[in-house]
């Protein structure tokens, strides 16, 4: 690729570890984030991706909780921004890949997720994910939409940080296990996204993306604090035993068969991803 990539949404969890994985592959990338740049401002995007080859997009509103509050805000960043965006890049003849989520199904299915299945999010975030994901497609541009779950990664918070840092305060623990899923590391899937841009052909389309294998969020904090031998007072509960603004998906279990055949390889087991994470936090 002789053109940049552009990321937009460069310090995040995601875009931080896919900055990282294009400078180790000596691969010319540009970064765009807050402060000194919106998503929602059109006139920073067009000037963003100038001249770029691919254009990624990290750039969220990801707070579920406050989504509910802020539904405008919500979907302004995580839909008609999206919108825009694709019709700038469409213009411009640049592909877009674009990040969604696990939280535009409702999570009723007793199976694993494939791309083709029904949406139905059950929470303002999760609609307004699917709104970008809805408006990327319509505006027409070259579009690659890769659905992720369960992310962690250095930077960032993440569902282990805070387990890790309730551990060290000595407070017992609750933790759900009626939320299954996949545990997916950001430099994970940085090294699939740089590999997907480097295709023979841009591969458009929905994909999803995560670490192989699925647990319950209860036995995901037992695998952590054994990994690392701690002894915490840890005990199983059910979502219903805490209120919250949104609901979320019990099954987040995702198919990832279309990706791996696109890779030519078979997603790693979250297992081994968590333990390289555990050695460097």
């Amino acid at each position: 690729m002789n053109s940049p990539v552009v990321v937009l949404g460069a310090r995040g969890m995601l875009g931080t570890d896919l900055m990282a994985c294009f400078a180790r592959q000596e691969i010319a990338a540009r970064g765009y984030d807050l402060p000194d740049f919106s998503i929602v401002d059109k006139n920073q995007v067009e000037q963003a991706i100038d001249g770029a080859g691919v254009v990624i997009n990290c750039a969220a509103y990801t707070n579920v909780e406050k989504a509910e509050s802020e539904q405008a805000l919500a979907f302004q960043v995580n839909g008609e921004a999206v919108g825009v965006l694709g019709r700038i890049a469409g213009s411009k003849g640049i592909p877009v890949l674009h990040i969604s989520t696990d939280f535009v199904f409702d999570g009723t299915l007793d199976r694993p997720y494939v791309e083709t299945d029904a949406v139905n999010p059950v929470s303002a975030y999760g609609a307004s994910k699917y709104e970008g994901e809805k408006a990327l497609i319509a505006s027409g541009c070259r579009c690659c939409i890769v659905r992720v779950q369960w992310t962690y990664g250095k930077n960032g918070v993440n569902f282990i940080k805070k387990m890790l840092d309730a551990a060290r305060a000595g407070k017992p623990l609750k933790v759900v296990d009626d939320q299954v899923g996949a545990p997916t590391a950001t430099e994970e899937v940085s090294q699939i996204v740089c590999s997907l841009i480097h295709l023979p052909a841009f591969p458009e389309g929905v994909y999803h993306l995560a670490a192989g294998g699925y647990v319950s969020r209860f036995e995901m904090a037992k695998f952590l604090f054994t990994t690392l031998g701690m002894t915490v007072d840890l005990s199983p509960c059910k979502t219903s035993d805490f209120p919250s603004a949104a609901k979320r998906p019990l099954n987040s279990r995702f198919n990832c068969s279309k990706m791996e055949a696109l890779l030519g390889a078979k997603m790693r087991p979250w297992q081994d991803a968590l333990r390289d994470y555990l050695t460097i936090i």
